[in-house]
């Protein structure tokens, strides 16, 4: 399953400082599989994070350990995607 995590940022300057982190670990992330896309917002308000995971669970403990979220520079909204296989007809 895929899931979204979407990770608005709620200090600009912390964020700033753990952000080399954050970009390490969603390419450890990708390297694994565990990661299918991810980048940030053009507003630079914050960014998003598509998961690939066996469960919500999983999912969950992936985001919670990104070291945007652990530091309190964002906030993280985690929902279960399912995407549309397109075209539709």
């Amino acid at each position: 399953m895929l899931y979204a995590a979407f990770l608005p940022i709620v200090n600009q300057e912390l964020n700033a400082q753990v952000r080399p982190a954050h970009l390490t670990y969603i390419n450890d992330l990708y390297k694994q599989g565990k990661v299918i896309m991810a980048g940030p917002f053009t507003d630079k308000l914050g960014g998003l994070v598509i998961y690939k995971a066996d469960s919500l669970e999983e999912a969950r403990k992936l985001a919670e350990a990104d070291p945007v979220v652990v530091e309190g520079a964002r906030t993280l909204e985690l929902r279960e995607w399912s995407p549309l296989e397109l075209p539709l007809s």
